[in-house]
């Protein structure tokens, strides 16, 4: 689709308003998708790394429990 000005395009044929709420809404769908994303890998990385201390623990003191 070929506009004549900036504003046309701003316009789109009289749906714009329609059409970049659409845009907006799916950019700040994605953008939570993101944030989401990123805060969740976050806590599961933490998670892991508790666990991998704890077994150590354990594993510690059942090698201190046999000697």
């Amino acid at each position: 689709m070929q506009f004549d000005s900036f504003s046309d395009f701003i316009a789109m044929g009289g749906y714009g308003f329609y059409i970049w709420l659409s845009f907006g809404t799916c950019a700040l769908i994605l953008l939570g998708i993101l944030v989401n994303s990123l805060r969740d890998t976050k806590r599961i990385m933490a998670s892991v790394e508790q666990q991998i201390i704890r077994e150590a623990r354990i594993k510690k003191a059942k090698q201190e429990q046999i000697s």
